[in-house]
């Protein structure tokens, strides 16, 4: 089973927030995750993003690939090392 960090899409019509979840990268974006470690709202400012980083870490270490934006998150919030 690939596994994937990535965001699922959360909020109303053109209002959206995220949630940054763990789940099974043949799921649907939206699809059944199989845990929440956080969440990320583009739409105030600062952007406010919160993620569980001993979970992230946890799931990293277990294989978990995260997408694009997550990783960008994840180094935002000090849990991946900065990009060179």
């Amino acid at each position: 089973m690939a596994v994937r960090i990535r965001l699922t899409r959360v909020g109303a019509t053109k209002q959206p927030s995220y949630r940054v979840v763990v789940s099974d990268s043949r799921n649907a974006r939206d699809g059944r995750p199989i845990e929440t470690i956080g969440h990320y709202d583009p739409r105030t400012d600062p952007v406010e993003v919160s993620i569980d980083a001993d979970k992230a870490k946890k799931w990293l270490s277990q294989g978990a690939q995260p997408s694009d934006t997550v990783a960008r998150l994840l180094r935002q919030a000090g849990v991946l090392p900065a990009a060179k």
